[in-house]
């Protein structure tokens, strides 16, 4: 289990555990977490799960592929910290984790 910290753009902090193997999305969407709406289920079609990922942690998380880097120009307002978080996989190495959630999900 890795503990992750999601944190809505109102600033209402949320920090679950969510076991290894799933992805920071599966952890939000199984914990009820809002603004996360995850609507292809993970398959990377859509940029309903974008995240942004704090700097410290940037670098530790798995390594993005091309086609999220296309996906992630559809977003709510990208930057370069992020992130799909159906693409995210939880390790304990991602313990403590932390994910603040746009404005909006388009």
């Amino acid at each position: 289990m890795a503990k992750i910290t999601y944190i809505e753009n109102n600033g209402n902090t949320h920090t679950v555990e969510v076991a290894e193997g799933l992805t920071v999305m599966e952890g939000a969407v199984q914990n009820n977490i809002p603004g996360i709406d995850g609507d292809c289920g993970g398959g990377m079609a859509c940029a309903t799960c974008h995240v942004y990922v704090k700097d410290e942690w940037f670098d530790k998380i798995n390594k993005k592929s091309e086609g999220e880097d296309d996906m992630i120009d559809q977003a709510y307002e990208p930057n370069k910290l992020s992130r799909l978080s159906c693409q995210i996989e939880v390790t304990t190495n991602i313990d403590g984790l932390i994910v603040h959630l746009p404005e909006k999900q388009l």
